[in-house]
Parts: structure tokens; C-alpha cells; sequence
């Protein structure tokens, strides 16, 4: 009798132990997925290991989203190994010896993008919270059972076991830089992005993933994404002067580059300025635009009221070089491009930034943005930073707005909200 009271005294406890901790804990009812704009605990951010380009510092990027926010909230820096652990701790430690807001995890990461690969913190039923886990296929450069996107894939499993929160899995692939929720319900997606990763998938079954993993209500499919974050293997796009200009490893187009929620009924499109259609590529953009504006416009939320659309400008075309050696350059001539064009190897190669004033980050007291600026360059880039500005003031009223370079993030394909990921207020298990 005393040994099978034991048994069932073990076998509760193992019950007990996998209600937490089982990483497909499918039982668990997500609600739903809290938005960016709501009170977070802490961003997430990768600890950069190399640069795209040479002389263009991911580091000192990373640095001034720190120094940005390091009053206001904890900040989490992941770093891929403890050789790059103690890199990040030599140079933050001692800038920020009084802060106890910076936290440092050894997580296993290829690449900086925490919003593609990083925890996606969803709400369950009970009020507790859980980790979404879609799956990955570096971008659609690779499949899902290569390397590197093994690695990247499992990075969310990784945060759940550290956070001891249970993972809800799927074989759909998706990046969270391609999904904008409004944390009522209603989800955007570039309709482009998402079939290409999941060509055996019909939308209705997508649906009901993001249904499952998110507790999302209705879906909003927008059509294309900005023609300068094409697959880069499709091809180098033409400018104007019929220069040709390579995409920098971009992802055939997220929604944060073009598309955000700034609360839960207002949406942030992107919009082409009438003096740039002379540019192809912004000619293009201003089509898809438009597309997504009449979409946008006829759509209404997951309890049927329309939304505010607010239009911000895109930046200028913002083109520059890159040359043998540069990250970037030495992995783009690698590929195969479906469009037979040749990669000109040991040549100088023009490249377009995937450049925007929508890949901002939301915290709690400050939204950080992108500018582009710099000394040299024509005026009219610095008053479009100006426009930016007052517009990301005026749909943040009460959110202090921090612009910054980000140039050298954006030249790996992405910009600052896609290196980062939000982690909302947690009620842990």
C-alpha cells in the first residue's frame, strides 16, 4: 500500500512539474498577444558581433538604445556565447555601474534580430502568460532545417526555459517584424511575407495559427511590402540613372517597415512624397503604398469600427557602397539570382538601404526612431527627419521621441524595432 501511495505521490509531482515546464504545453488557451504600446518589463536586445559594412558600428547603435532607455526600464542583453558575454559586459558594466536595470543572458544567436526569432510573450486564459513559437527559415534564404536557422529557431525555446514559461509551437514559419497587432485582436500581415514562407498553407489556415499561437480575432493581409526589402536573391533593383542597386539580406516585406499600430485604433502608413516619383524605386513604393492605403481604409478592427490612418513619409531613396569584405558583401555574392543577373565579384556594388521612419521601438516613456541625416548630404533628407519627428510626437503625445543614426542596422536587412523585442508585464508561472 506505502508503494503505491509513493507511485502516485511521483507521478502527481511529474504532473505537476509538466504543467510548467512541458515545452508544448498545447492546453494552454491564448487570449491574446499584448500590444508594443502597452506597459512593458524590459526590451530585449542581441549583443552585435560584427558589422554589415565596415566603418558603419552595429555596437554604437546598440549603444544608444541603451543610453536611451536605461533610466526607464530593464534591458535585457542577450549574447550568443560568454566569449561575446564578456565583450558586452567590458564595455557596458562599467558606463552603467549604478544601474541595476541591464541584465545579461548567454542565448545561442546568429544573427542581432530579436523581433523575428525572439520571445513572442503571449497572454493565456488563465491570466498567465506563455511563448509563442513559430518556426524558421532565415528569412526564406535557407529552410528550416539548416543551421543557422535551427539555431535561431530555437532561440524562443530557450528564453521560455530560462523564464520558465510554457511554448506554444508551430510548424508555420513567421517573423514577428511581419506582424503588428493592436492587443485587441486584430493583426496586419504583408500577405507577400507570410505565403512565401508558407506555400503549402491557404490563408484560412494561417488564420487559424494565428489564432492558436496569438488569439488573434481578424486579420488584416496587406499586399506588398517596400520594393527595398525585396529578397535580395530576386535580383538588383534599377534606380533612375539605371545604376544597379543590391537589397541588403531584407526579408521581401515586413510590416514594420511601412505599416504600425500607435495605439489600438490608429495605424501609421507609410506614404510616398508627391516630389520623389521621379525615383523608380519610390515610384513603385508609392503604388504599393496606395494599395495598402485602400485596404487599410475599407478595413475595420476585431469589433468592426474603422481605424485612423496617419501618413508618414519615407525617407529618399538612400543608396550607398559596399565593397570585398564587407559582412554583407562577401554573403550576398554567394547566392543565386533568380533573375539571372550576375554578382560583379571584387567590385565595388551600390546598395539600397531599407530605409524608414515606421522600424521605430515603443517603451513605456520613450519611442525611439530612425533618422538619416548626416553631414553632406542633401537638405531635403534632414527636413524629412524633421517631419518624422513631429508627426511620431504628435501620435505619441505623451512619449518622449528620440531619433538616432541607424544607418548600420539597416544596411543587415532590417532596422531598430526589428533588433529589439518588448517584453510585456509578466505574471509567471
Amino acid at each position: 500500500m506505502k508503494s503505491l501511495i509513493l507511485i502516485l505521490a511521483i507521478f502527481l509531482l511529474v504532473l505537476s512539474c509538466n504543467s510548467i515546464s512541458d515545452k508544448n504545453l498545447e492546453q494552454v488557451k491564448i487570449t491574446r498577444q499584448m500590444a508594443e504600446f502597452e506597459e512593458i518589463d524590459a526590451l530585449w536586445l542581441i549583443w552585435p558581433t560584427t558589422d554589415h559594412k565596415e566603418g558603419e558600428s552595429v555596437e554604437k547603435v546598440t549603444m544608444a538604445i541603451i543610453d536611451a532607455l536605461i533610466s526607464d526600464l530593464k534591458i535585457v542583453i542577450s549574447c550568443a556565447d560568454d566569449n561575446v558575454l564578456r565583450k558586452a559586459k567590458s564595455e557596458l558594466v562599467e558606463k552603467y555601474a549604478d544601474s541595476k536595470n541591464l541584465i545579461f543572458r548567454v542565448i545561442p544567436s546568429v544573427e542581432i534580430w530579436a523581433r523575428d526569432m525572439g520571445p513572442v510573450f503571449v497572454e493565456a486564459k488563465n491570466g498567465r502568460h506563455a511563448i509563442a513559437d513559430f518556426n524558421f527559415d532565415s528569412w526564406g534564404y535557407g529552410d528550416t532545417t539548416e543551421l543557422n536557422s535551427v539555431t535561431e529557431e530555437k532561440y524562443d525555446e530557450r528564453v521560455a526555459e530560462l523564464l520558465n514559461l510554457p511554448l506554444i509551437s508551430s510548424a508555420m514559419v513567421s517573423e514577428g517584424g511581419n506582424r503588428e497587432l493592436n492587443g485587441k485582436g486584430t493583426l496586419m500581415v504583408t500577405e507577400t511575407v507570410e505565403k512565401g514562407r508558407n506555400p503549402q498553407m491557404s490563408k484560412d489556415e494561417m488564420e487559424a495559427e494565428y489564432q492558436r499561437l496569438l488569439g488573434v480575432k481578424k486579420v488584416i493581409w496587406l499586399k506588398e511590402g517596400l520594393l527595398e526589402d525585396s529578397h535580395t536573391f530576386l535580383g538588383p533593383l534599377s534606380t533612375s540613372d539605371s545604376t544597379k542597386a543590391y537589397t541588403v539580406v531584407t526579408t521581401n516585406g515586413h510590416v514594420d517597415e511601412f505599416a504600425r499600430f500607435v495605439n489600438d485604433s490608429t495605424i501609421l502608413l507609410a506614404s510616398i512624397d508627391s516630389t520623389e516619383l521621379k525615383d523608380s524605386i519610390a515610384k513603385e513604393n508609392h503604388r504599393r503604398l496606395e494599395e495598402n492605403f485602400k485596404i487599410l481604409s475599407k478595413s475595420t478592427d476585431q469589433d468592426g469600427n474603422a481605424f485612423r490612418i496617419v501618413r508618414l513619409p519615407l525617407p529618399q531613396t538612400i543608396l550607398t557602397t559596399m565593397n570585398p569584405g564587407d559582412y554583407v558583401y562577401d554573403y550576398i555574392k554567394t547566392l543565386d539570382y533568380v533573375d539571372g543577373s550576375e554578382f560583379p565579384k571584387g567590385d565595388t556594388i551600390t546598395v539600397v538601404a531599407p530605409a524608414s521612419y515606421l522600424n521605430f521601438i515603443i517603451t513605456n516613456n520613450v519611442v525611439i526612431g530612425q533618422k538619416y541625416w548626416r553631414e553632406g548630404m542633401p537638405d531635403k533628407i534632414r527636413l524629412q527627419d524633421e517631419k518624422a519627428l513631429r508627426i511620431l510626437r504628435e501620435v505619441f503625445p505623451t512619449k518622449k521621441v528620440v531619433m538616432l543614426d541607424a544607418l548600420a542596422v539597416n544596411l543587415g536587412g532590417g532596422g531598430l524595432h526589428c533588433i529589439s523585442m518588448h517584453q510585456p508585464k509578466l505574471l509567471l508561472y
